[in-house]
């Protein structure tokens, strides 16, 4: 009754008290604007999209007229969550294709893409998402039972980090002739024959008979990962890696007021994109910025293609897979300088990491306030850990890689190089800042699972007991400030995005239920999101 009262008196006195127009109020809530002082509030007024005013229900309801408003129920308000590493298009492409993430065996995996080729009848499979630490196996599979199973059609099943590919004989057959020696890259042998594992550069030998999906296909399921983003509260990713003929599809989809996320665009480091830059420079389009580049310096370590500076603990003699030259990599640097270009770096190895340090030690000289990034960060060795803050360097990293690692890592590099693994705290203590996504499709789009792993470093499942290397935790407070200001701050967006302050864009998330601090996990959702003043999203 107290609360119908309340909401009544609130349009009374918009309807009585003359003051200034605006297009919305927001009051009733626990508006967290994660500023500078972590000041909270109970309503705020939006125009033109952008925040007017914020305070208490009484100052803002007596001074505005509006109309519309939210009761926001005495719900939590935050700045709009930012993935900071996300794929829309590999999400939409294993949307499209089969699905085998989360395959508990192989047998699991070839009764999903049969289910799926019954439906679809495609000419040749694609699928994604399968793992073999899921499966108890530690080493690779072979195609033994993809050969049985699909003796005719083509099949091409990439790994869960999309840094290798298991395909079928079916599909090597339409290869032809397959090198064997790769720059950056592995075909894996059996008795001097392919035996069906194509690893980070070789994959692109399979690449030529992967047939495109439409692009109406495309659109259509990037639209619906925007809903599933939308719904968790998310609303801005920086996409990792970006083609030519993607970029096109983005910049269509966001003209047409289709495509309401805020994207954040690295390019591939292609010729048409470099060329791209050259003649727009730094390029911004209604919800759509284009200011950075991709470099691919190594493999992922589930497929032992990460580069590491010692053996892997469980194949001797092998150190990864080097995708660029230390030159290539100084070469894309000075190219992104003179664009007005950030170059984020995939590095998950400790060699890998040390090569892109060395380079932005180069950078840092020409423009210290560079932002360069490094994407995953996973092993680091402790030695270069200094360097991240000598340089300048943004670590930007996925909590819950973490925590699903966790199963396998030590395996793979032994239990000296745990101390620099998914060392969170450790990079946010260099420059004060870390940038947090999910990897999406590699991971699941959940916010709250990133949270989760970040804060307690356990899984939705609340494992393991004690968490992961815990002394690596992130506070509630560091974690909250990774997926919104550091995240805008990292891809140079913090004048208008990342906080709830006046003059910023009213770009914001209500949540369903009040975030849980506590070391079990909770689902929860957005009840409304709103970008730029405008609602995108309702539970209602």
């Amino acid at each position: 009754m107290r609360n119908i009262l309340f909401v009544f008196l609130v349009f009374v006195l918009n309807a009585c008290m003359k003051g200034e127009s605006v297009d919305l109020v927001i009051f009733n809530a626990k508006i967290h604007s994660l500023d500078e002082k972590n000041q909270t509030y109970e309503a705020m007024a939006i125009r033109d999209g952008k925040i007017i005013e914020m305070g208490p229900d009484r100052q803002i309801l007596n001074k505005y007229r509006f109309e519309n408003s939210i009761d926001a129920e005495g719900k939590e308000v935050y700045p709009g969550f930012i993935d900071a590493h996300g794929h829309l298009f590999s999400y939409a492409e294993l949307k499209l294709g089969a699905n085998v993430l989360g395959c508990e065996s192989e047998e699991d995996m070839l009764i999903r893409v049969r289910e799926y080729q019954d439906k679809a009848k495609r000419e040749v499979v694609i699928g994604l998402g399968w793992d073999q630490s899921l499966w108890g196996l530690t080493d690779l599979p072979d195609n033994t039972r993809l050969n049985e199973e699909f003796p005719e059609t083509p099949v091409c099943l990439f790994r869960i980090d999309g840094h290798s590919a298991l395909v079928n004989d079916a599909f090597i057959e339409k290869i032809g002739s397959v090198e064997i020696e790769i720059r950056g890259g592995e075909v894996l042998m059996t008795n001097g024959r392919p035996n069906g594992m194509f690893i980070d550069a070789a994959i692109s030998l399979l690449e030529p008979h992967i047939p495109d999906y439409s692009i109406e296909e495309i659109k259509k399921e990037l639209l619906e990962i925007q809903k599933e983003l939308f719904g968790f509260g998310i609303t801005g990713v920086h996409e990792a890696g970006v083609d030519f003929k993607e970029l096109g599809i983005l910049r269509g989809m966001v003209e047409d007021e289709s495509l309401r996320l805020n994207i954040y665009a690295m390019l591939n480091p292609t010729q048409e994109n470099k060329k791209f830059a050259l003649e727009n420079g730094v390029f911004q389009t209604r919800n759509l910025r284009v200011r950075s580049f991709k470099a691919y310096v190594d493999g992922a370590l589930g497929s032992n293609g990460a580069l590491l500076k010692e053996d892997y603990s469980d194949k001797p003699n092998y150190r990864g897979l080097s995708l660029m030259s230390s030159k290539e990599l100084n070469d894309l640097s000075e190219f992104c300088l003179d664009v007005g270009y950030q170059l984020n770096s995939h590095g998950i190895g400790d060699s890998a990491i040390s090569m892109i340090l060395d380079m932005c030690a180069n950078v840092y000289k020409t423009k210290p306030d560079h932002r360069f990034r490094i994407e995953h960060a996973q092993v680091v060795d402790l030695n270069d850990l200094h360097k991240f803050a000598d340089y300048g360097v943004f670590p930007s990293v996925q909590p819950t890689h973490a925590t699903t690692d966790r199963r396998w890592i030590e395996s793979k590099i032994g239990a000296s190089r745990m101390k620099g693994a998914y060392a969170y705290k450790s990079l946010k203590n260099q420059i004060g800042m870390i940038a947090l996504g999910t990897d999406f499709p590699v991971e699941y789009t959940n916010p709250f699972y990133t949270i989760h792993s970040a804060v307690h470093r356990m899984n939705s499942q609340n494992e393991p007991a004690n968490g992961f290397l815990i002394e690596e935790a992130l506070t509630f407070e560091e974690t909250l400030k990774g997926m919104t200001f550091w995240n805008a701050f990292s891809a140079f967006e913090e004048g208008a995005l990342g906080t709830l302050e006046v003059g910023k864009k009213a770009t914001f998330v209500i949540l369903d239920k009040s975030l849980n601090r506590k070391p079990s996990f909770m689902s929860n959702f957005s009840w409304k999101t709103y970008i730029d003043g405008r609602l995108v999203h309702s539970l209602e």
